[in-house]
């Protein structure tokens, strides 16, 4: 079987195969590992229905079972969380500089509608399928959204990702996102959780974000918004001192831009297509743990 333009290469493979689970349960193997993730990355690019996959992957139905299956019990966040422990440990992260940024997603209409399951039902399926009441949709001007929030290290890719309704702002999601960054340190002790520098635009300035990161030593640049700048200076010395500001340091916010770029390459990214939120966040996942197998 000749590989296809989406599939992973052997060095990409040699570097996911050990973080893949071993079995299924009770007895039995996961079988063609392989040929199911890269099916599942032939959907993530080109955004197709599951039904039309190609049968060179095999029964559509098993690579959607299993894509669904990961999302719901986690294993696309650990597999992530080990490939980027790998790469730190080899040097590879860019913890200089950490920039944080939101895109919208446009909704299909078949990304709407899912029915509630009763607590009951959803506690012996899974907890993962309960964990959004509101399916992290958002209706506007322009139809039903969601928003992806990110933290990207300089070498343009995540660290961590966080799904919202469309309309919800960036600025409250800013904590959040940074403390979802925990990066394993396989030699021992805690997870790195801490970049040295963060940038951001002007939506993630207030007056509670300086706080919470000088309170975790975590330099960073973000402009002042002009009505923050017209009102600190019409308090005069009550006002306090104006942010630091380095354009220099100001010109990398291009990164997690190019990084949002990257990631809406994947047609499945760029509009949603899954409808449950559970599904949909390791959608964006998968897409972002290929980014650092690639690097």
């Amino acid at each position: 079987m000749s590989a296809g333009r989406a599939d992973l290469s052997s060095e990409e493979w040699v570097r996911l195969e050990v973080h893949l689970p071993k079995n299924v349960g009770r007895g039995g193997r996961w079988a063609n590992h392989r040929r199911v993730v890269n099916g599942i990355l032939f959907r993530l690019r080109t955004g197709i229905p599951w039904r039309d996959l190609p049968g060179r992957f095999g029964k559509w139905k098993t690579v959607h079972d299993r894509h669904r299956r990961w999302s719901t019990d986690g294993t696309w966040d650990r597999i992530l969380r080990a490939v980027q422990a790998d790469a730190d440990t080899e040097g590879r992260v860019d913890w200089s500089m950490v920039s944080v940024d939101s895109t919208v997603c446009r909704a299909r209409q078949h990304a709407a509608g899912a029915r509630k399951q009763p607590a009951r039902q959803a506690d012996r399926r899974s907890r993962a399928a309960q964990h959004r009441a509101d399916e992290a949709l958002g209706r506007s001007r322009g139809g039903l959204s969601t928003k992806i929030h990110l933290a990207g290290e300089g070498g343009l890719r995540p660290l961590a990702l966080l799904l919202t309704p469309g309309q919800w702002g960036d600025a409250p999601q800013m904590i959040p996102v940074l403390d979802r960054i925990r990066v394993p340190r396989p030699a021992g002790g805690h997870p790195r959780t801490r970049p040295d520098h963060l940038s951001g635009d002007k939506a993630y300035n207030s007056r509670r974000k300086p706080r919470y990161l000088r309170r975790r030593q975590i330099k960073h640049t973000i402009p002042e918004p002009e009505n923050q700048r017209a009102d600190r200076r019409r308090r005069g010395s009550e006002g306090g001192r104006p942010t630091g500001f380095d354009k220099s340091v100001c010109k990398r916010r291009n990164e997690v831009e190019r990084l949002i770029i990257k990631l809406k390459t994947n047609r499945a990214v760029a509009t949603r297509f899954d409808k449950r939120a559970y599904v949909f966040p390791s959608t964006v996942t998968v897409a972002s743990l290929r980014l650092w197998l690639r690097q």
